[in-house]
């Protein structure tokens, strides 16, 4: 399977799915100016991945920032990894957060409560 990379700007996230790296990560700022069609490949990677996953999947989450259309999209993607997690693959969801940033641990706290993923919150310091 194809890695899927993007690379960062000021208003979208760096991405990085490599089943063969064992490598998934979304990280920086996302606010891109159409929100579904930046994050359209990525759901479809997903998809495609969810068909055969690693034996362990862990997905790095470290945004900076990211705007409301952008929590949506996040969500849907938070939903393919527990539905892959529910199909009885081992799955593990690290979502990262600067000191004292109390939005961002909030919201990772939000994803964990809505998708009943087990989500790690991991501290990070620039």
């Amino acid at each position: 399977m194809e890695a899927l990379t993007i690379k960062g700007s000021y208003s979208t996230p760096t991405v990085n799915l490599d089943k063969d790296a064992n490598f998934f990560e979304i990280s920086g700022r996302s606010l891109p100016d159409d929100v579904t069609a930046f994050y359209q490949p990525v759901i479809s990677w997903l998809e495609e991945y969810a068909q055969d996953p690693n034996d362990l999947t862990v997905f790095h989450f470290k945004l900076v920032y990211f705007n409301t259309a952008t929590s949506k999209l996040l969500l849907t993607i938070m939903l393919k990894i527990r539905e892959m997690e529910q199909a009885g693959n081992e799955v593990l969801v690290k979502w990262y957060y600067e000191e004292d940033d109390e939005d961002m641990i909030e919201a990772g706290e939000e994803y964990a409560d809505v998708t009943e993923l087990d989500i790690e919150l991991v501290e990070y310091t620039r």
